[in-house]
């Protein structure tokens, strides 16, 4: 292999490990996401709202007891739209019984996860685009956007490769339908 061939490798691992090491301000997160490191500031009050109103009624609601975790790293694979990413959803879900998150690396892979719940921030375009892509290459079955800037929820599913082949967007105040193992109407009328 010559050494222009390596270059590109050599590249990727010196990104990655310069992004496994850095050391973000406090409360501050980091994605690596298609070759571009992001950092990302606290969310603000509407974010974590909204996050709540999901979250309680996935606990409440589901047919199937679930684990949430807040901000766990997920190791997507490499390929397609998403080269060596390492992503960190609002929300990851994961039947109670599987225990996904019990000892899990602080960068887990997507095996396992039922769903990943992104609420739009300062970046809406890397979660309607990339992240998407991302968790349909990773495998996750189902991934659920709150777009705040256009007051609608899309519930992704069916991934095939880096995309989804279903997309149920709804406007706040419809109800989206939770697939098993979840297995509920979300309710989005306090997200209005």
């Amino acid at each position: 292999m010559s050494a222009m061939a390596h270059e590109p490798l050599a590249q990727e691992e010196a990104l990655l490990e310069g992004f496994l090491a850095l050391d973000t301000p406090e409360g501050f997160r980091a994605e690596l996401i298609e070759g571009e490191i992001g950092v990302t500031p606290p969310p603000d009050g509407d974010h974590e709202d909204y996050f709540s109103a999901i979250v309680e009624q996935v606990f409440t609601r589901s047919t199937t007891r679930m684990r949430a975790s807040g901000n766990k790293g997920l190791k997507v694979p490499r390929g397609g739209l998403c080269p060596k990413n390492h992503l960190i959803p609002d929300a990851t879900f994961a039947p109670a019984e599987a225990r996904l998150f019990r000892g899990a690396e602080p960068w887990m892979p997507c095996e396992g996860v039922a769903m990943v719940v992104e609420v739009t921030s300062t970046k809406p375009d890397s979660h309607r685009k990339s992240k998407r892509h991302c968790y349909a290459l990773g495998g996750i079955p189902l991934y659920l956007l709150v777009d705040r800037d256009n007051a609608s929820v899309t519930l992704f599913s069916d991934p095939e490769d880096d995309e989804y082949r279903q997309a149920d967007m709804r406007p706040f105040g419809k109800p989206v339908k939770l697939p098993e193992p979840f297995s509920f109407w979300l309710e989005t009328d306090e997200l209005t």
